[in-house]
């Protein structure tokens, strides 16, 4: 009796081995280099990812721009997120292999507020020119994605010199969403995907008619990968229709 149940525990512990190890001899690290308007998406379904394929995600958020930069400059990534435009050009610099180039996600323009404000009305291109006009001050990302278009915007509506002095420029959307909550600017721009997750922030309502312009995320692998095979997993992760309930939940949509 004993010895058939001591043979049983080896058959069991050497299933379960071969159930572990090839995770274990194929698990890799995977640098990622996003842009804060997929943060709180990357958030929760690396994570996700982590768990289901043994392999861990190290990643920086920062600015579409800036991650481009470190691309640029050999900082070493397997997997960056970027706007389509940026991503072209580190393909046609050989940073980023081809073949990967995908369109996660995009996410439409959006004015954050802080928690229990008035909701402004923008439900017209007319209202959300009074309303920007009439704002007491208003923050945002100079150089970031939403940033560079939502300074298009204004430019069309011939109210971007008017806007001026009471504008308050930032380094990125997390110090725009601050200024709002501190309540150091009355209304903020930032993509809606960068709203929803501020705590002490809501969203105002998002820009109406033609005035609408949206962020879009694309992501590539490394040409130079340290294991372009798990990078490639990550990008499949990401592109799966089972990621489509995160992107939603989170302010963006394929």
């Amino acid at each position: 009796m004993k010895v058939r149940r001591f043979a049983s525990v080896v058959a069991s512990l050497v299933s379960l081995g071969a159930q572990i190890a090839p995770h274990d001899a194929s698990a890799a690290e995977v640098h990622v280099l996003c842009s804060m308007a997929l943060k709180a998406v990357a958030e929760e379904l690396f994570p996700q990812f982590e768990k289901s394929t043994n392999h861990k995600v190290t990643v920086q958020f920062a600015l579409a721009a800036t991650q481009k930069q470190k691309a640029e400059s050999g900082e070493p990534f397997d997997l960056i997120i970027v706007t389509p435009a940026m991503l072209d050009d580190l393909i046609k610099e050989g940073k980023v292999a081809a073949d990967t180039r995908s369109v996660v996600a995009r996410s439409g323009l959006a004015l954050v507020i802080k928690a229990g404000a008035p909701k402004p009305d923008i439900g017209t291109v007319d209202a959300l020119k009074r309303t920007l006009l009439n704002a007491k001050s208003i923050t945002y990302a100079k150089e970031g994605a939403s940033g560079v278009l939502f300074a298009g915007v204004i430019q069309k509506l011939g109210i971007a010199d008017a806007l001026t002095a009471k504008t308050q420029y930032t380094s990125g959307g997390e110090e725009a969403s601050a200024n709002v909550v501190a309540g150091r600017a009355e209304l903020g721009v930032l993509p809606v995907s960068e709203i929803l997750p501020v705590k002490g922030a809501e969203l105002g309502g998002v820009f109406p008619g033609e005035t609408q312009q949206y962020i879009v995320m694309a992501a590539g692998v490394s040409a130079k990968a340290a294991d372009g095979a798990a990078a490639r997993e990550l990008l499949k992760f990401l592109m799966a229709p089972s990621a489509l309930t995160v992107l939603k939940a989170k302010g963006m949509e394929r």
